[in-house]
């Protein structure tokens, strides 16, 4: 312990610096995720004619590729966390996983198919090796220090939006303006001075997230089971889980629908054989979990268009050119909203400067050319818009509105959920569903007058403005209850399991969502572009409005537990 009590001997901002340094890491992975993600989609249905040319590939292809990527990037954190865990630790996962993602965004920054596809094996790959360990990095270092862990999570949440605000704007704006090779290369660039940051910190940490000791962890783990009755798997649990894994990895990459009812058959009977071997009270809190899962990947399912049919929606149904004075009044709210968050940004790194500087000094030299570049990038950007008398809303601009109502409103809801008025959890369930459905909602009135087969429209930016309000409020309200109920309800000895189950259905949540997003062309056509988002109203508001009729069963399995 005295290791940590130490590392709390350097504070920036009233915690260790070394949370910083992970702050910064995470920020530049975010950036290059989300970066890469806000131009994928629109870049390959782009028209193969033009400035900055596509591949023009059909929507349903853009989205197949979107989500074999978005729900394996769920995946593989289960087996980089077991291998940070259990072999190479958890720094060390970190570097291996975010040198896996500079390689694969080097590859799409190539710009063909082989190189792509070699990009997004990359990205998962890395991925999975970097998005557990970050977070088991906090928890390590704040051992013993559990009242300040809110708080050092809170800010770690707030590099997430950060570097997911930055990622958008900037490889958007440069993969839409420049080029889309610049886009994927820029999310690269960062990708690896991120990277490059963090290993040349590692003095900072001692001997937090080391290669981990086999045998003190074995008698740790044992002795933090006390008295506990293990589940153990057997054989045919084993036999179910691999016939799960095969099957849903074929629907993954395929789309087949067989394979999916069998991977939902085979996991529907791994849980029915393992339940009755828990105790009452840990069987009835695993199946309230159970059922929060299965709300999760309805939401997933809905709020996921952002990444796949709204980016479409935006470029070819969205009034986004503005001039005289209503494109000025757009340049001056970009450059605000630009401007200020950079800057309090920067105002963390130079607090970070003045307190390791002397420590690490190459890591903060690093740290520091990077935000050279995303200032240079910024003012260039700025200085472009400026130049023009009026000017045409970037694709990816709306993306980051997700980002900055987040920034704006989660402190609302976090003296909300602190508040004697906290609702239960089919209300909190409730309440995000409806509101993502309600944002969907003003997408549907807004294009009610689209006609079938309809392959443009010039409809206000309003609509979209709109939906991406309610979607952040309903996300604030029910995606951070996931985490938030797993640790509350699931015996510690379960929490790896349980963990697996809750990833798994925001990866199935993921993958839906693209398989649905693909079929807008098609839905457009058949019926007109309001029935595909009534599909995204009225689905999660009729599953919200059920979680509130759950409330007096959800709250006997939980036992008490708020």
């Amino acid at each position: 312990m005295s290791n940590n009590n130490d590392f709390f001997k350097s504070k920036v901002l009233g915690h260790p610096a070394g949370l910083f340094v992970l702050f910064f890491t995470e920020m530049w992975e975010r950036f290059s995720y989300y970066g890469m993600r806000a131009i994928l989609v629109i870049f390959l249905t782009g028209a193969i004619a033009g400035e900055n040319p596509g591949w023009e590939w059909s929507s349903e292809d853009a989205l197949r590729l979107l989500g074999i990527y978005a729900s394996l990037v769920y995946l593989t954190p289960l087996i980089g966390g077991w291998l940070a865990d259990n072999i190479i630790g958890y720094r060390r996962a970190v570097v291996i996983g975010a040198l896996l993602m500079t390689l694969g965004h080097a590859s799409m920054a190539v710009e063909t198919p082989m190189f792509l596809y070699i990009g997004i094996a990359f990205l998962i790959l890395g991925n999975g090796f970097f998005k557990p360990n970050m977070t088991s990095i906090i928890s390590k270092m704040y051992e013993g220090h559990d009242d300040k862990k809110d708080g050092a999570y809170n800010l770690f949440y707030m590099g997430v939006n950060a570097g997911a605000f930055l990622g958008i704007m900037l490889c958007g704006w440069v993969g839409e303006k420049v080029g889309w090779s610049y886009g994927f290369g820029l999310a690269g660039i960062f990708m690896f001075l991120g990277m490059l940051q963090f290993y040349f910190a590692q003095p900072l940490f001692g001997n937090i997230g080391d290669k981990p000791d086999r045998a003190a962890k074995s008698k740790a783990d044992a002795s933090s089971l006390g008295d506990a009755v293990l589940n153990y798997f057997r054989p045919v649990d084993y036999g179910l889980g691999g016939i799960f894994a095969i099957s849903a990895l074929i629907f993954i990459f395929t789309d087949d629908p067989t394979s999916s009812i069998v991977a939902l058959l085979s996991f529907l009977l791994l849980l029915a054989i393992r339940m009755p071997r828990y105790v009452k009270i840990e069987r009835d809190k695993m199946i309230a979990f159970g059922i929060f899962c299965i709300f999760t990947i309805f939401f997933w399912a809905a709020f996921e268009q952002a990444a796949g049919s709204l980016p479409i929606y935006i470029r070819d149904f969205t009034n986004r050119a503005l001039d005289g004075s209503a494109a000025t009044t757009f340049k001056i709210v970009d450059l605000l909203v630009t401007i200020v968050p950079l800057g309090i940004i920067s105002y963390v790194l130079l607090s970070l400067f003045r307190k390791t500087f002397s420590q690490i000094s190459l890591s903060n030299i690093i740290l520091g050319c990077s935000f050279i570049i995303v200032w240079a990038i910024v003012i260039y950007k700025l200085y472009t818009e400026f130049q023009s008398s009026d000017t045409d809303v970037p694709v990816t601009w709306f993306a980051i509105l997700n980002s900055l109502f987040i920034i704006m409103f989660a402190p609302l809801f976090t003296k909300w959920w602190d508040s004697k008025y906290n609702p239960p959890a089919s209300v909190k369930y409730f309440l995000g569903l409806a509101l993502l459905g309600i944002g969907f909602a003003f997408l549907a009135f807004g294009a009610r007058n689209v006609p079938a087969g309809a392959e443009s429209a010039a409809l206000s930016m309003f609509w979209i403005i709109m939906a991406y309000l309610f979607h952040t409020l309903g996300e604030l309200c029910l995606s951070p209850m996931g985490l938030s109920y797993l640790s509350k309800l699931i015996p510690v000895r379960m929490i790896a399991f349980m963990f697996g189950v809750y990833y798994l259905a925001i990866a199935i949540g993921n993958k839906l969502a693209h398989f649905i997003g693909g079929k807008i062309e098609t839905i457009t056509a058949q019926y007109d572009l309001s029935t595909f988002f009534l599909i995204f109203t009225i689905v999660p508001i009729g599953l919200g409005l059920i979680a509130l009729l759950l409330h007096p069963l959800l709250k006997r399995l939980m036992h008490g537990v708020r």
